[in-house]
């Protein structure tokens, strides 16, 4: 049996910084690239059926690309994962302000979120697997969040083909906080063609509906006899233009599902894709209480991956595990508060094999 490796090499220049880039390697050959910049991994090499390797998420292969234009390919997204309504937000009596930048909201945490620095890197190794640990302190008033928030995130590649992540952080002060990873799979391997013939499972009865600017109403509606019915496996592509007003508003699904907990912080099945051709099947488990399913609908040609191929619209997905999206200004929603003293924990893995 081969050994668990990890390599260091150069990645490039990120606003001045010499960026590093970190390969590792488990005993079945399986392989996963991060770079210190946004905590991003750029590349996930996982067997087909018969055995072939390929990169199956989208991203560059030098770290300036990131920096021109990237829609969070396979970074870490923070403090705010996903959308706050108009970039505000009251917390202990304090409206606080944060940078406008999705229509009239607040996304993934603003300007220069968790996607944009440069993270601290540390090797780890277990028995049976290899890991980075890699840690930001985010200043009180960064981005208009409050709060000193010291996080750390520990990526795991396991010999059972799994890639865990541990979100955790600690605040000085009352702040809110939704971490998540933001990779964009296809299973058929980055650059070749469409995700619509992936088949996906969402363990979740609910989802959360949005507004026109992709904002939760505040209810949880049942997804039974609707389009985001995926409590049974569907291929993408055979409802994503239905006539649906939330799939118009989404321009296809960019939507939060309410994951059946089996109870509250326990890793629980959020859900499985799987490709025919290559027959490589993917699972999600969280400790999350949502999963944000989106398929890629504002791809459209223009970035080039590191194939050498122009990414299109809808080729690649992403199952963002997640607290829901606005639950600041949402007081049903489970909370996102952290207070000093408090530990913000949460797990998500995605673990690969051949169906």
């Amino acid at each position: 049996m081969a050994a668990l490796t990890i390599t260091k090499s150069g990645f490039g220049i990120a606003n001045g910084i010499a960026c590093a880039l970190y390969k590792l390697t488990n005993s079945n050959g399986v392989s996963m690239s991060v770079s210190d910049y946004g905590g991003i991994v750029t590349a996930l090499t996982v067997p087909d059926k018969n055995g072939a390797f390929a990169d199956v998420t989208l991203g560059y292969s030098a770290v300036e690309a990131y920096v021109k234009n990237s829609p969070y390919f396979g970074a870490i997204v923070g403090r705010y994962g996903n959308r706050i309504a108009k970039a505000a937000f009251p917390l202990e009596g304090v409206t606080y302000k944060l940078a406008v930048n999705n229509g009239e909201n607040n996304l993934h945490g603003g300007i220069k979120g968790f996607d944009k620095v440069v993270w601290n890197v540390k090797e780890k190794t277990a028995t049976d697997a290899i890991g980075l640990e890699l840690t930001y302190v985010s200043k009180d008033g960064e981005e208009g969040f409050p709060g000193t928030l010291s996080v750390t995130v520990t990526y795991w590649l396991t010999d059972a083909n799994e890639f865990k992540i541990d979100f955790r952080a600690k605040t000085d002060k009352t702040t809110i906080v939704n971490l998540t990873q933001h990779a964009y799979f296809n299973l058929a391997g980055e650059g070749n063609g469409d995700i619509l013939g992936h088949e996906v499972m969402l363990n979740a009865d609910a989802y959360t509906p949005v507004n026109k600017n992709l904002i939760p109403t505040g209810e949880l509606a049942p997804v039974k006899g609707t389009p985001m019915d995926f409590t049974s496996p569907k291929k993408i592509g055979d409802r994503i233009d239905a006539d649906f007003q939330q799939l118009k508003f989404g321009a296809g699904y960019d939507h939060n599902w309410v994951i059946n907990q089996k109870a509250k912080g326990q890793l629980t099945l959020a859900g499985t894709v799987y490709e025919a051709k290559t027959r490589r099947f993917m699972e999600v488990f969280t400790t999350e209480p949502g999963v944000q399913l989106y398929c890629g609908n504002f791809l459209d040609d223009s970035m080039v991956g590191k194939s050498g191929k122009p990414y299109g619209r809808r080729s690649g997905l992403c199952l963002e595990t997640q607290h829901f999206p606005d639950s600041p200004n949402k007081p049903q929603f489970p909370t996102v508060v952290l207070k000093p003293g408090e530990t913000y924990q949460t797990n998500t893995v995605y673990k690969f094999s051949v169906k």
